[in-house]
C-alpha cells in the first residue's frame, strides 16, 4: 500500500502539469493507495481556496475518486458525510468533518465557539 500527499491528488485531479499528472495517475490507478483524512482536508482546502473550485464539484470529484478500487480512506462514512455537509451548507470542511463525526458516532454535543 502506498500513501500519497495532497499534491499527488491535486495533480491527478487538475491535470494541469502533464508530467506530474502522468506520474500521479500511474500510482493512483495501479497501486493500492491510502489517503489519510488530513490529506483529504488539504485537498479540499486547496481546491476551494486556491483554485476556486465550487464546493459541489469538490464533493462529487472526491466521491468519485473514493470509488476507485485502488483507493482506501479512513472512516469512509464520516468523510463522505462531511463532503455532503460541506457542499450542501455554508460551512467549511473542517466543521463539516466535526459535524459528520458527531452524527456518525451519535455523540450528544458538539461544542464550538464562533466569532
Amino acid at each position: 500500500m502506498k500513501i500519497i500527499d495532497a499534491n499527488y491528488i491535486l495533480r491527478y485531479l487538475l491535470k494541469d502539469i502533464d508530467e506530474q499528472y502522468l506520474k500521479s495517475a500511474s500510482v493512483i490507478e495501479n497501486y493500492n493507495v491510502f489517503l489519510p483524512g488530513e490529506i483529504i482536508a488539504e485537498v479540499v482546502y486547496v481546491l476551494q481556496k486556491v483554485y476556486q473550485v465550487p464546493d459541489e464539484i469538490i464533493k462529487s470529484t472526491l466521491l468519485d475518486l473514493f470509488e476507485y478500487p485502488t483507493i482506501s480512506i479512513n472512516e469512509p462514512k464520516i468523510i463522505k458525510k462531511a463532503l455532503s455537509i460541506f457542499a450542501g451548507n455554508r460551512v467549511d470542511y473542517a466543521d463539516a468533518l466535526l459535524i459528520a463525526f458527531v452524527k456518525e458516532k451519535m455523540l450528544p454535543y458538539l461544542h464550538s465557539i464562533k466569532r
